[in-house]
């Protein structure tokens, strides 16, 4: 399978017009949309909470989480902007734009431009395509606007030990995963000391099946006597 990151290349209109996108984000359009959505329900989501798509991308699960919240609950951000773009399209198909989400391109995680707090945060296939200190980034962007009992989940490919250097193929999905380069792959305590550091606490998440052998985590702020 080809590794490199195709999420930081524009697409054209005209790719946008054939749904090239759907394939730009990895495919399994329907599978993976409904599979964060379902998810992030299972974890207490609910129409009326505030909730954040950390690369949102063209609304893979974007479009699940616009339909099911009330109007103007639902933030996304991503860096590329053609895929913002096709994400719209998308929405317009089905009357989304109508509960008026918020879409932001941006590259530094500056989720305070949003303007408000957030009950629950997903960054979904995200992380496996970030430097560690993108992630450390993210997070110390993501702390300061959740809500204090907020929930940020995040996928990654968790690697067996911290600096873990040889590469890990995953015979399912035919991914190989590096400790330098994109996909990248990282253990629990290399992304829980990020988190700790950004006044985050990490927890894996157990219950949860990934068709790509992703792992999720979830961050809380810390609890503080």
């Amino acid at each position: 399978m080809n590794n490199v990151n195709p999420y930081g290349r524009q697409l054209s209109q005209d790719e946008i017009e054939k749904n090239k996108h759907r394939e730009c984000v990895g495919g399994m359009w329907e599978e993976m949309g409904l599979l964060q959505f379902e998810f992030m329900k299972k974890r207490g989501l609910l129409p009326g909470h505030r909730f954040l798509d950390v690369g949102c991308g063209c609304l893979r699960g974007g479009i699940h989480f616009i339909q099911y919240l009330n109007a103007g609950k639902y933030y996304g951000l991503d860096v590329n902007s053609s895929l913002i773009e096709a994400g719209k399209l998308e929405l317009a198909a089905i009357d989304g734009l109508e509960k008026s989400p918020t879409l932001l391109v941006n590259d530094k995680f500056e989720f305070s431009r949003f303007g408000v707090n957030f009950n629950f945060a997903l960054a979904f296939s995200v992380f496996t395509h970030l430097f560690m200190n993108h992630i450390g980034r993210c997070l110390l962007e993501v702390e300061k606007v959740l809500e204090p009992q907020g929930e940020f989940y995040a996928t990654f490919f968790q690697a067996p030990s911290s600096i873990y250097l040889p590469n890990i193929s995953d015979q399912t999905s035919g991914i190989t995963t590096n400790y330098d380069s994109d996909p990248f792959h990282y253990s629990f305590n290399e992304l829980n000391s990020i988190a700790e550091n950004a006044g985050l606490a990490a927890e894996l998440i157990n219950e949860w099946e990934h068709p790509r052998a992703q792992k999720m985590i979830c961050f809380r702020h810390q609890i503080t006597d």
